[in-house]
């Protein structure tokens, strides 16, 4: 039943991704970035060119492709997040082998430039461990929008057994890390892993 929700919901990603109304970025204040998970990461607009953003969408969508065409259960067990051709893979999976194939296959999709690999073994069956780590997830959502206000769309939060993986970019070093020190806090979670990307204000 996990499994069905899951890929149920990245289905939807994937085809939200492939609708966006491009025709309206130059009029909205933000635009839609490609990730995995529950729920599509919006990057606040001259944080990133909409070249960059749209090229990031195609690197998830041929992933995801790539990953529905697999065994394995790849397209279900892996959600990725990707960040000017970076691609942050985080999931459970049963083996090693299935670990190495899925970077594999990331590596096969034209325009990455880097692959980083947070994919575990381990198993995730039951649905009370699949809600204890969606309601982390929304809680860290909640947490991030608290410290860092209208910021809290720019990153990206994934949850596997208690571990927040963030991806995002950033400016603002100081409001990064009072917002993670705030993740902390939160009951269930044992772990923070950071790849958030600090830009040089221009």
């Amino acid at each position: 039943m996990v499994a069905q929700i899951k890929k149920i919901t990245k289905i939807l990603i994937i085809l939200a991704l492939l609708t966006i109304p491009l025709v309206n970025y130059g009029c909205s204040p933000a635009s839609v970035l490609a990730t995995g998970g529950g729920s599509a990461m919006v990057v606040a607009e001259g944080e990133r060119s909409f070249g960059t953003v749209i090229d990031d969408a195609t690197i998830k969508v041929n992933i995801a492709a790539k990953f529905l065409n697999a065994e394995n259960n790849l397209f279900v067990n892996i959600n990725t997040s990707v960040l000017e051709g970076r691609v942050l893979l985080t999931g459970l999976v049963d083996t090693q082998e299935i670990r190495i194939d899925a970077v594999r296959l990331v590596w096969e999709a034209e325009g990455v430039r880097e692959v980083i690999n947070e994919i575990e073994i381990g198993n995730r069956a039951t649905l009370k461990d699949y809600a204890s780590d969606l309601w982390i997830n929304t809680q860290a959502r909640a947490v991030a929008a608290k410290t860092v206000g209208i910021k809290a769309i720019t990153f990206n939060f994934e949850t596997i057994q208690g571990k927040i993986y963030i991806a995002g970019i950033s400016t603002r070093r100081d409001l990064l890390d009072e917002m993670v020190f705030a993740l902390k806090n939160i009951k269930g979670v044992n772990e923070i892993v950071n790849y958030v990307i600090i830009k040089e204000k221009s």
